[in-house]
């Protein structure tokens, strides 16, 4: 017999605006315990030394977090000149320096060369795998981490602030993988100079922004203010938001019931609410009267359950 979960079967998502020096793993653990949900998990890490939108799912919801892999994000980035450091933001030390310093406008015209697909070398300092150890780990203990370059997409970069010729802030629209590290230090060697990172804020994931956001302490001051953890729970975002970008399909309850089963639906379900025939492999989200039931996906037999809601 497994060991049950401690806390409460409450779902949703908790769109922690996550403050500075403040790991991924320790807020998600301090979100937990404020609301004393069985269940915890965080889509998308954030660095220690970033601030911003790192979304929360609590219970149920923790089905959902590998729906937001690909979730869009927004990052505003302050970038220093003239020096670069060996984790290529403000923590490292400095290999190299020069007095090289860009102008405002060959800042802007040099962000179309990081748009669009483009080839990416992940910092040294980072959680990527390399012979079975962490590349940060292999860093810190001295040796030179050659890491293969990847594709990952930025889709915009606007050039937000260089009224410092010693600085520039960008704001950066990307999709998953992109190391916001290493476009300072790439764009920075671009435009014949150093670069790294001096601050991070993410703004955006998916469907989870700064206006839906909220802070550590405000939470603390909810969790405190009601002993039945009401105030908490109103915090919540539904557990539907990390699916805005999948097809929603509605069925009776008989259809639900089979569902929440594990058997496939029939391939009636295969035409979608726009009357049009699903792909084979769509993913597709499954309610009955607005209740989620499942995250199905099409096949020959119908629509068959990936992950069921217990709710």
């Amino acid at each position: 017999m497994g060991r049950r979960k401690n806390g409460r079967a409450i779902s949703g998502w908790v769109n922690l605006d996550k403050p500075l020096e403040l790991g991924s793993t320790p807020a998600v653990a301090i979100v937990r315990r404020l609301f004393n949900a069985n269940k915890a998990g965080h889509a998308g890490t954030l660095d220690p030394l970033a601030t911003g939108i790192l979304p929360i799912a609590l219970g149920e919801a923790t089905k959902t977090v590998s729906f937001m892999q690909n979730a869009a994000k927004r990052y505003q980035v302050r970038i220093a000149w003239g020096a670069a450091t060996n984790t290529d933001d403000l923590e490292g030390q400095v290999i190299a320096s020069s007095e090289q310093r860009p102008t405002a406008q060959q800042i802007a015209d040099a962000l179309g060369h990081f748009t669009g697909v483009i080839a990416q070398v992940p910092p040294q300092f980072s959680a990527i795998l390399k012979n079975g150890q962490r590349a940060y780990a292999l860093a810190r203990a001295g040796e030179t981490v050659d890491l293969a370059a990847r594709q990952v997409r930025i889709d915009a970069i606007e050039l937000v602030d260089a009224s410092h010729s010693d600085y520039a802030t960008l704001d950066v629209a990307c999709g998953k993988g992109v190391y916001i590290r290493s476009l300072a230090r790439d764009l920075a060697q671009f435009l014949g100079t150093y670069g790294h990172v001096v601050s991070l804020r993410r703004t955006q994931v998916g469907g989870f922004n700064e206006k839906n956001a909220i802070g550590l302490e405000k939470l603390r001051l909810l969790g405190h203010s009601a002993p039945d953890l009401a105030a908490l729970d109103a915090c919540l975002l539904p557990l539907t938001t990390a699916l805005d970008d999948i097809l929603a399909l509605a069925v009776d309850d008989t259809q639900a019931s089979r569902i929440k089963q594990g058997q496939a639906i029939s391939p009636q379900h295969l035409i979608n609410p726009q009357g049009k025939t699903m792909d084979q492999g769509q993913v597709v989200y499954v309610h009955c009267a607005d209740l989620p039931i499942a995250i199905c996906q099409a096949d020959a037999n119908g629509l068959r359950p990936l992950r069921v809601f217990n709710l």
